[in-house]
Order: structure tokens, then C-alpha cells, then sequence
């Protein structure tokens, strides 16, 4: 009968341990009143414990520090570390021994060891030790590949290795929404929910633009010359809480003045995301970048490029209109006509010609006008023709004043 000889034991010993901070030791109090059967013994036992806080023995409050006693949760943006031993548990010295770490994710393999030398030798009750860092990049599984070589005293060359299976968890969860303004301005909404199962302090939260644009965050106001975040002094996001964050980008003037540029999707920026945990553990997280569809305005746009916000009633006011020819290859021939509507009167001549305006440009255009009815009236009755094609471009709603009695505007 065949015997198999009995599988060799290795030399050396292989410890894998997640380096992370400690949290703060809870414990669940457990008291009654002094009428019932235990009396005051279990009020007394938690004045006695330790770890309680003094004066506040019925709190679920701690001063004291604890260990991590599992792998814990690691996140997307946080750092993950690790501390990697390997102890010669024989009593034969052991040598060129070369420790490896990978870590496997879903679409790459990284080699996390801080040397690929080996180490010449390793006396009895020695052990190699390293630490590797890691900002973790992508969600799902990732595995700790931990591999061992050496030789024996006897030349016997000799391998093993490990695996470590954790999962990365994402931590916010980020939505956004764009809002195009009557002008080139774009209003980005940024929607953050904290989806973890502890608190967290928003260091930053902040929006890196495109080429393109400029960016003007609106989430501070200016208090005594001061400026203050709009979300208190505490900036803690709660679990499952939702904070919303507002930027407002406008085009560069190279690029606004190009009106065939910003047309179609384009790339708005990527939002920055700072935060930390307990104990001021630091995550990071960078989105994709952003995209929007720009709105589409046909082949003529209409703007306003200045309008005030309260005239008075029966008063000419004087508003300017930018009319840019969106095309990038026709020139277009116009003519500017003036409808009057119930409550507004244009002054001036109807009909006239505006002359040819070549493609991507762009003129400004001064018009008076009037209004005979009070309150919010809404600016309408443009038409704008290209004769080239005799096609007929109509702007109503273009805008609205305020419109108020010449009494009331002395008054205010």
C-alpha cells in the first residue's frame, strides 16, 4: 500500500492585521428604581464601572478607548492600512526571504509592498515587518494577496501564501441637477447623502470647473462682514441625511462670445469631496466629470442683456437685446418687427432692418418701451425674420417687470 508522506509544515508564520483607529467603548445601561427588587444594586454597579462617565452612568457614553475586534467596514476614498508580520517560528535560520502584497480588485491588479528586495536572512524568533497604504478607488470585492518565499537551511526553496477578501462600500451617494438661468449662467444642485452608519464632518465640498466656465459657490452668506456657511458651524452629516450644496458657473468670455462653443453636452467640472469619521479618519472622493445638455436655441437666439426690475406705469424704460446668429455656417439678413400685446407698447419703428450678421456672431441691440398695466408684466412681441429664407422667428416671455404706479415708486 502507497503511503503519501505527510505535507511539510512551514517555517515561517504569516499575520495580516487592518491597521484603524480605535472607537469610543459604549455600554448599555441597565438600571431600575429604587422601589423594585434589586433596589439601587444595579445603579451602584454602573457608578462602579469604569468605563462609564461620572455623573452620567445612564448615558451611553464612554471614556474609554476599544480595539477594532473584526475587519470593520472600509469605504470608497478612504485610506485602507495594514500591518503584515512574518515571524520565523523555527530554530533554524532562514534565508533570502521576499514578501509580496497585492491587492486583486475587479479591473486591476497593485503591487502594495513597499520593497520587492529580499531580505538576506531571518534568525529564530525574528520577523519581517511592513506596513502598505492603499486609497481604495473602486467599490466591490477586493482581495489582500500576501505571498512568502524563502529557503531552508537545507537549500530547500519554499512559498506560500494568502488571501484577505473584504468589500469596499460606498459611502455618499451623490446626485446632481442643472438649471439653465435666462442667461449663459448654469446653476448646478448637488444632492450628498451620507449612507453610512455613522456621522460624518464635511471638510469640503467643493466644485473644480472646466476650462470653460467660472464657479461661484452660493453655499455662505455674509453676516457683519463675515462670511458663514449657510449650514451652521456644526457641518455633521447624520446617517441617511442629505445635504444640498449650489454653485453657479458662467461661461468664460472667450468662450461666451463664441456662441457656437457651449453648444450640445458639455462638460461642466467634477465636485471634490472631503470628509472625516471618528476619531478624524479622512475620505476623499473626486466624480466623474460632470455633463450636461446645453439647451438648444435654435438657429437665432434672443437675450437680454440689460432690463430693469421696476419701472413706472405709462414711463418709457430702455432694455438691450443680444441677438446671436447660432448657426456656424449661414449669414442671416434680419429684420426686427415689434408687436405691441395687451399691457406692453414698443416704441419705435417696427420693420427695420438689422443687417446681415455672420455665423457665431453676435450685435446688441438698445429698444424703449412701455407698459400700461400694473405688476408683473412679462416683456413679448419680438420677431425677428431672416429674408434669406423668409423664415420667422417669434420671442415672447423674453422677460419680466415690475411695473408700478408713479405714486408708489416716490412712496417706496
Amino acid at each position: 500500500m502507497e503511503v503519501n508522506p505527510p505535507k511539510q509544515e512551514h517555517l515561517l508564520a504569516l499575520k495580516v492585521m487592518r491597521l484603524t483607529k480605535p472607537t469610543l467603548f459604549t455600554n448599555i445601561p441597565v438600571t431600575c428604581e429604587e422601589k423594585d427588587l434589586p433596589g439601587d444594586l444595579f445603579n451602584q454597579l454602573m457608578r462602579d464601572d469604569p468605563s462609564t462617565v461620572n455623573g452620567a452612568e445612564i448615558l451611553m457614553l464612554g471614556e474609554m478607548l476599544t480595539l477594532p475586534q473584526n475587519f470593520g467596514n472600509i469605504f470608497l476614498g478612504e485610506t485602507f492600512s495594514s500591518y503584515i508580520s512574518v515571524h520565523n517560528d523555527s530554530n533554524q535560520v532562514v534565508k533570502d526571504i521576499l514578501v509580496k502584497a497585492d491587492l486583486q480588485t475587479s479591473s486591476q491588479r497593485l503591487n502594495l509592498s513597499a520593497s520587492n528586495a529580499a531580505v538576506a536572512e531571518l534568525k529564530p524568533d525574528c520577523c519581517i515587518d511592513d506596513v502598505i497604504h492603499h486609497e481604495v478607488k473602486e467599490i466591490g470585492t477586493h482581495i489582500l494577496v500576501c505571498a512568502v518565499s524563502y529557503t531552508t537551511q537545507g537549500g530547500e526553496k519554499m512559498y506560500f501564501r494568502k488571501f484577505f477578501k473584504f468589500q469596499v462600500l460606498k459611502p455618499l451617494d451623490v446626485k446632481t441637477k442643472f438649471y439653465n438661468a435666462e442667461t449663459d449662467e448654469v446653476f448646478l444642485e448637488a444632492q450628498i447623502q451620507n449612507i453610512t452608519t455613522s456621522p460624518m464632518f464635511m471638510e469640503k465640498v467643493s466644485l473644480e470647473p472646466s476650462i470653460m466656465y467660472n464657479v461661484a459657490e452660493l453655499n455662505s452668506v455674509n453676516q457683519a462682514g463675515e462670511c458663514v456657511t449657510t449650514f451652521g458651524s456644526r457641518t455633521y452629516l447624520q446617517p441617511m441625511d442629505t445635504r444640498q450644496y449650489l454653485y453657479c458657473l458662467k461661461p468664460k468670455k472667450e468662450f461666451a462670445e463664441k456662441a457656437g462653443i457651449i453648444k450640445g453636452v458639455t462638460v461642466i467640472g467634477k465636485l471634490d469631496i472631503v470628509w472625516k469619521t471618528n476619531l478624524g479618519e479622512r475620505g476623499r472622493l473626486q466624480t466623474s466629470q460632470l455633463q450636461r445638455m446645453a439647451p438648444g436655441y435654435g438657429d437665432v437666439r434672443l437675450s437680454l442683456e440689460a432690463i430693469p426690475d421696476t419701472v413706472i406705469l405709462e414711463e418709457p424704460f430702455h432694455i438691450t437685446c443680444k441677438i446671436t446668429n447660432c448657426s456656424s455656417e449661414r449669414t442671416m439678413d434680419l429684420v426686427l418687427e415689434m408687436c405691441n400685446t395687451n399691457s406692453i407698447h414698443w416704441c419705435g419703428i417696427s420693420g427695420r432692418q438689422l443687417g446681415k450678421l455672420h455665423p457665431s456672431s453676435s450685435l446688441c441691440l438698445a429698444l424703449t418701451l412701455l407698459s400700461s398695466v400694473q405688476g408683473l408684466q412679462s416683456v413679448s412681441g419680438l420677431r425677428l425674420t431672416d429674408t434669406f429664407l423668409k423664415r420667422t422667428y417669434e420671442y415672447d416671455d423674453v422677460a419680466q417687470v415690475c411695473v408700478v404706479s408713479a405714486a408708489t415708486k416716490v412712496g417706496s
